[in-house]
């Protein structure tokens, strides 16, 4: 696929940590049409740095300020160059050849498209008990903001770049941001924004272990996740 006649300039955004084993099936796959990809590395002790730079040396690499997901992904976010952005996890769990699906309803008018692993027919790649998880906190969501979101735990999204920095999203450093990806889903909800939810497939981790691998990690990284989502449902 070539890049849509009159899109604007589109950023890839990539949040990685130690993930020098995955990236190398991860990076080739992202489409040449793509303006800019920007990794942000969080401080990563392998070769991270070293296989983005051998594979391709265009890529712009910059060190996050703080630690944890959600402070990398606001500083990318703020240095990305592109109108359009588009998230994209760096373990392998999701393919780049999806980019152009999550940017055709930001071209229609759609203010965020938010992916999904968990809409009929595609698979998950998780635990039982992470799938069952996720399902609590979508129908949380739901009830609480009329909505009818599959999944509200996918880091596959893609927005405009204004649009984002318009939620004013924070975090907490105590609980690693891992509840900016829900913030940022019911704060655009909440702002009427236009939001359209996109199948994708998640095909498990390619390498390494994930930093919430285990039930324990699990369950709590759930529980705040779930807080927010009803703290945020009454906040302004």
């Amino acid at each position: 696929m070539k890049k849509p006649e009159g899109c604007p300039k589109i950023t890839v955004l990539i949040c990685a940590l130690n993930e020098a084993k995955s990236l190398p099936y991860v990076l080739p796959k992202i489409p040449d049409w793509v303006d800019e990809i920007l990794l942000v590395n969080g401080h990563s002790v392998d070769e991270t740095v070293e296989i983005t730079k051998k594979i391709n040396p265009d890529i712009r690499i910059l060190c996050q300020p703080g630690h944890g997901k959600a402070n990398a992904l606001e500083y990318g976010v703020k240095q990305a160059t592109g109108e359009i952005i588009v998230t994209l996890d760096a373990d392998g769990e999701t393919d780049p050849s999806d980019i152009s699906r999550f940017i055709e309803p930001i071209l229609n008018g759609y203010d965020l498209a938010k992916g999904s692993r968990l809409i009929k027919g595609q698979r998950h790649g998780k635990s039982l008990y992470r799938w069952f998880g996720n399902k609590v906190l979508a129908s949380t969501c739901n009830l609480l903001y009329n909505t009818r979101f599959t999944d509200v735990c996918s880091g596959y999204n893609a927005f405009r770049k204004a649009g984002f920095l318009k939620l004013g999203l924070t975090y907490n450093m105590k609980e690693a941001g891992c509840s900016m990806d829900q913030q940022m889903i019911v704060r655009a909800k909440k702002a009427g924004m236009k939001i359209k939810e996109i199948p994708h497939t998640s095909y498990g981790r390619i390498a390494g272990v994930s930093a919430i691998d285990g039930f324990t990690q699990a369950t709590k990284q759930g529980f705040t996740i779930w807080f927010t989502i009803i703290k945020e449902r009454f906040n302004g």
